[in-house]
Formats: structure tokens, sequence, C-alpha cells
């Protein structure tokens, strides 16, 4: 389980999910409040959930590695529930008058690739296994 390349990706993507709770996506000035304002995750109960599914699902996907079409089927619903979480991200972001993203917006991006990545290797994964039993 822990000798596999997406094992290391989805841990990745889980450990990224996770850090984006305290890490903010965008720094600025909101439209109500004149202080530098930072937009966590923690900002809409929406993004609170979608981003702790996002989080859990990589973390037990890695524990589902004797089912490699359910593995690639959860990866791939990762990369849509966290392309979900960038657009809420986006809806926040409208709310701002002015301001910037923030370094650690690229937590995202790092979450997206692994998922990619992982599913990428998931079915490298699948397709020796194949061959292997053509072989037999």
């Amino acid at each position: 389980m822990i000798q596999r390349i997406q094992s290391l990706w989805l841990l990745l993507a889980s450990a990224c999910a996770f850090a984006s709770f305290k890490l903010p996506y965008y720094s600025g000035a909101k439209e109500n409040i004149t202080a530098d304002y930072r937009l966590l995750a923690t900002e809409s109960f929406l993004l609170i959930i979608v981003t702790s599914i996002v989080a859990t699902l990589a973390l037990v996907i890695i524990f589902l590695y004797k089912n490699r079409t359910l593995q690639l089927r959860l990866s791939v619903l990762g990369i849509l529930m966290e392309a979900v979480i960038i657009f809420l991200y986006y809806l926040e972001i409208k709310k701002f008058t002015s301001g910037t993203y923030s370094l650690t917006a690229i937590l995202h991006s790092i979450i997206v690739i692994s998922f990619f990545l992982a599913a990428r290797a998931i079915n490298k994964d699948d397709k020796m296994i194949e061959d292997s039993n053509r072989l037999r």
C-alpha cells in the first residue's frame, strides 16, 4: 500500500487540503471591513464541507488499494470536487473590493495535480496487472 507512488500523491493532496484550513487563499479589503481581511477555507460553510470531504476522500482512497477501478473513479471525483472548491473561492473573492491572491493559493493547484498523478499511477498499475494476467 505505501510502496505505491499513488499513496504518496494522495497523502500530499490530503495534507494540502487540510493545510488550506489554516492558510489564506486571498488577502485584501472587503466591502464592510476596512482592515486587511484573509479568505480562509473556514469562511463559508460550503467551503468547510467540501474541503473536508476532499481531504478525507484522499485519505480514504489510499486504503482502497484492492479495488483500483474505485480508486480511479474516486480520484477523478476528487479532481471535480477540487474544481468546485476553486469555483466557491471565486464566488467569495467577488465580495472583495481589492486584494491579491496569497502564495498559499497554490495549494489547490497542488491538490488537483496530485489527484491527477495518483489517477495516472493507478491506471498504470491496472494496466500492469492486466498485462501480467494475460501472460499466464
